[in-house]
């Protein structure tokens, strides 16, 4: 793996240089016709109105603390230090977080509690920062950066996000994200209209994988084995959907790089709205994951999560 011996976080960088704030305004202005996801319902959410994420101009939290479940180059010791946001602009019919993502469980923060949090997280020993599902609070992350950067916040931010995300707000966060960490769900277009109830989602996904890369690079890890930058991507290998799988590992083989770390995920259970499905209605077997581990290496990927 790449290392570094010594690593500042990017959104530092620009608190120090007076940069920060810039961004902050222009992700603020831009809630009053929203198009910080890929959705771009262009609703007023500084007026309230409500788009596909269902959430006006507060974030949403429905849990925070540190996390061992996750990869092991953002656990270390302490666990990675998640942050749960309400909502969601996916509607995966298996979602595992359907609490969470479709019936808006949690509370409203202001961007002063945000910052809390994270300086909350930073004080339990947490190495990273991981904001899960923030593509639609994006904004309300930017509000509360400065605050957090000022009260001594200085440990790597992820964005850990469905893949559906909006060029011009990854634009916005460059030099701020650290570890971009998308999922890379469908294979097509239809797929994902189908499955996640959204237009163009592997079209969308592709560009966004290669702007995140294109910021922050291939993984980079400490002499530790944390995570301090880069794109470390995950893959839910599903049931009936090999051939997706196929295509979404050749796809980041091919057009991201060879060396990126990912996550080929093979823990689907049917949940939510899966039950009954013809195809994600059933478990993923031990046989097609192995499947998609040699799919994986026969592609020229070779940097596997655990």
């Amino acid at each position: 793996m790449k290392s570094a011996t010594s690593f500042i976080p990017g959104y530092l960088k620009l608190h120090h240089a007076g940069q920060l704030d810039e961004r902050v305004k222009a992700a603020v202005e831009r809630l009053s016709h929203c198009d910080l996801c890929a959705q771009n319902c262009r609703v007023d959410r500084r007026a309230g109105e409500l788009g596909i994420c269902r959430t006006a101009d507060s974030a949403i939290v429905s849990s925070y603390g540190p996390h061992y479940g996750e990869e092991a180059v953002l656990v270390g010791s302490r666990g990675s230090g998640t942050i749960f946001f309400a909502n969601c602009n996916l509607a995966c019919v298996f979602c595992q977080n359907y609490d969470i993502s479709a019936y808006g469980v949690g509370h409203s923060v202001s961007k002063v509690e945000l910052a809390a949090v994270m300086l909350r997280l930073q004080k339990r020993g947490c190495p990273n920062i991981n904001l899960v599902s923030p593509s639609h609070v994006a904004a309300q992350i930017l509000e509360a950066l400065p605050i957090a950067a000022h009260g001594g916040l200085q440990i790597p931010l992820v964005y850990n996000s469905g893949g559906y995300d909006s060029l011009t707000t990854l634009k916005l966060l460059d030099g701020i994200v650290d570890i971009y960490m998308p999922d890379f769900k469908f294979a097509d277009d239809k797929t994902g209209e189908e499955l996640a109830g959204v237009p163009n989602y592997f079209t969308q996904a592709k560009a966004a994988l290669k702007e995140m890369h294109r910021q922050v690079g291939d993984l980079i890890v400490d002499s530790s084995g944390l995570a301090q930058k880069g794109l470390l991507l995950r893959h839910l290998v599903m049931p009936g959907f090999l051939e997706d799988t196929y295509t979404v590992l050749k796809f980041v083989a091919d057009e991201i790089s060879r060396d990126t770390y990912i996550n080929v995920m093979g823990q689907y259970q049917p949940a939510h709205r899966a039950h009954g499905h013809p195809k994600l209605g059933r478990p993923l077997s031990h046989q097609e994951y192995r499947k998609a581990l040699k799919m994986a290496q026969a592609v020229g990927l070779h940097r596997f999560a655990r």
